[in-house]
């Protein structure tokens, strides 16, 4: 497993870990509507899975909005951020921040994103920082596990990796 730390604590992450080239992961977590949405919902299309603690952090709010920034550029990309906010939370924090190409999800239910992904933070309850593409073949093209639960993630390696997903 990848090892992290959160504010310069060990944290022992649950789950499988994910790899380039493996298959991403099923997994089912909620819309802000508390609509179910499946992995299986982004067949077909290229996305990058941005997973962030709590979506009203500093990191987590910069993440999000650079995210939401630098995928408006790429034609075709979509960015889902994860956590275990509440959907209630999450929608009202994309509405007081008028983002249109970031969708918010939550986990929170039964951590079903967390656990496929290797990103539960079982000391918290709460997803680690990471970044993962995704082809539309579904092969997971880019990992990045954040070493440190409150550093940013490579944003620009992100991106590159997403348009050469395309």
């Amino acid at each position: 497993m990848a090892s992290v730390t959160f504010k310069n604590n060990p944290i022992t992450l649950v789950g499988e870990e994910v790899k380039v080239g493996d298959q991403a992961p099923n997994f089912t977590v909620l819309a802000n509507d508390l609509s179910e949405v499946k992995a299986s919902d982004f067949d077909g299309s290229v996305r990058i899975i941005s997973v962030v603690p709590s979506i009203d952090t500093g990191v987590c709010d910069a993440q999000t909005r650079r995210f939401n920034e630098d995928a408006s550029k790429v034609a075709g990309v979509k960015v889902l951020t994860i956590s275990v906010d509440l959907p209630f939370a999450q929608g009202r924090w994309c509405a007081a921040n008028g983002l249109e190409n970031v969708h918010t999800y939550s986990d929170h239910r039964d951590l079903s994103f967390g656990t496929a992904f290797g990103v539960v933070m079982k000391e918290l309850r709460l997803l680690a920082r990471a970044v993962f593409v995704i082809d539309s073949n579904n092969q997971v093209t880019y990992v990045e596990y954040v070493s440190e639960g409150t550093s940013h993630p490579d944003y620009l390696a992100a991106i590159e990796a997403a348009k050469a997903a395309k």
